[in-house]
């Protein structure tokens, strides 16, 4: 929670990819608050308030995730939100002539996220999500130890480039509207 909040001032992409790991532990621990707050949170060393605060949380999202039917895979709505966002401003900032940077990295990246998508399972997945999921699945290899490719990192060093550049006109967006 408090990891959360500080992510989503900081960088939206970071947050983003953060939730989907929440989920994926809220999923591991059978999507039961008892057993994650015995399991997971009191691991940490914060107050029995701040843990509190954790489990209210941790609970909040258990419920959502079981009312949208996210309890074995998929995102929880205010996550999806969050994609459909960053999904939009893409479209906005290719749409315009005003940012010739950002278009020359998405160009930069787009064989890449071609080919991602090619060897996925939703060929008519959108770009950034592609992006999000290479992105999530070389962090979940990482935290494994499993070895990456050399070919596989510079495509991630790439996509994080392009992904960093979105989520800075994120924020951008949301402190003072941008001009398309």
């Amino acid at each position: 929670m408090f990891i959360a909040q500080e992510l989503r001032k900081k960088s939206i992409a970071e947050y983003l990819l953060y939730m989907w790991q929440v989920e994926d532990i809220i999923r591991a621990y059978g999507c039961s608050l008892t057993q994650i707050r015995r399991e997971y949170i009191n691991r940490f060393d914060y107050t029995d308030e701040q843990k509190d605060e954790m489990a209210d949380w941790y609970g909040n999202l258990v419920r959502m995730m079981n009312q949208e039917g996210c309890r074995e895979g998929g995102h929880l709505q205010i996550n999806r939100i969050v994609l459909q966002q960053l999904i939009e401003l893409n479209a906005q900032l290719l749409g315009s002539t005003k940012f010739p940077f950002y278009s020359a990295e998405y160009y930069k990246v787009l064989p890449y996220i071609v080919e991602l998508r090619n060897r996925g399972s939703n060929k008519d997945e959108n770009e950034i999500e592609t992006c999000f999921n290479a992105l999530y699945g070389t962090m979940l290899l990482r935290l494994q130890k499993k070895d990456i490719t050399p070919e596989t990192q510079h495509a991630i060093s790439e996509i994080t480039t392009f992904i960093g550049m979105l989520a800075d006109y994120y924020h951008q967006d949301k402190k003072e509207p941008l001009e398309f």
